[in-house]
């Protein structure tokens, strides 16, 4: 097996939304998008998959010296020969790596956030700074994209924050700042007891509306220019708001149920966005 197709297997077997938007990209810029999402699923895994501590934080060390390895041309791990090959094409900067790691770190010894000013750099680092490598990887011309990047990821990971309620409370992890949980009266031990309310569904709509704002945020930034350019991250907001609306009309149930999009709903709402686009670009020519 090459080092692409360790990374082709690693996102095909995650089940992602983000798998879905990447079939509509030519070839070497799907090749590098690829390897930065099985990075971050090597990293993002370590933290969930190992249960101790110490062993985690020394695998997410192992990680940065990779990294370090990566850009110096010396790789030894499958994603990271395969992030050499990105290197050649794409303009990745190192830190945006380290950045990511830290955000993954986070997890080993923060297990709630006091506000959603702390919580916000969390989501910068886990997502929004995905985002602006991802950007590096589709291209634009305008640097306004930078700043539809960092809200993308941001009305991302709060997407996902709502959705995975309950899977991260069993991890013994609370992701809605705490003092919103103090204001609308959500007791941090109901989360750990898997237990809904109707003080939880009033703060996940709160937490809903301000993914929402997020959203808006990053389309009103990014530019016309970079809209076909941009297709990529256009298909993913357009399945992560798909699931923020399938959570809504499910009555914010995710303590109980998983709430997610079947397979050949994410293919439609790719194949529609992407022809969207397209049809836009045309015009604009």
């Amino acid at each position: 097996m090459t080092s692409d197709e360790y990374c082709q297997d690693k996102a095909a077997k995650s089940g992602s939304s983000f798998y879905y938007s990447f079939r509509f990209l030519p070839e070497q810029q799907r090749q590098a998008i690829i390897a930065l999402y099985a990075f971050c699923r090597e990293v993002d895994d370590t933290v969930d998959e190992i249960s101790d501590k110490e062993l985690a934080a020394t695998k997410l060390e192992w990680w940065r010296n990779e990294i370090i390895l990566t850009f110096k041309g010396e790789a030894t791990h499958p994603v990271g020969k395969s992030l050499q090959s990105a290197l050649e094409n794409f303009d990745l900067h190192e830190e945006y790596f380290m950045e990511i790691i830290d955000g993954m770190a986070m997890d080993l010894d923060q297990f709630t956030y006091p506000s959603f000013k702390n919580l916000a750099l969390y989501c910068h680092r886990a997502a929004s700074v995905v985002g602006l490598l991802s950007v590096e990887i589709f291209g634009y011309q305008d640097r306004a994209t930078l700043k539809y990047a960092e809200n993308l990821g941001m009305a991302l990971q709060l997407t996902n924050i709502i959705r995975d309620v309950r899977e991260d409370a069993e991890r013994g992890r609370i992701y809605l700042p705490q003092d919103e949980l103090d204001k609308y009266n959500v007791k941090a031990d109901d989360l750990f007891n898997l237990k809904s309310s109707p003080e939880l569904i009033e703060l996940l709509k709160f937490q809903t509306e301000r993914a929402k704002t997020y959203y808006q945020k990053a389309m009103q930034a990014l530019p016309d220019c970079d809209r076909y350019s941009q297709r990529t991250g256009l298909i993913m907001a357009a399945i992560y708001e798909a699931t923020l609306d399938e959570i809504e009309k499910d009555g914010f149930g995710v303590m109980q149920r998983r709430i997610s999009l079947t397979p050949l709903r994410k293919l439609w709402l790719a194949w529609r966005t992407a022809r969207r686009e397209k049809r836009l670009h045309r015009q604009q020519k």
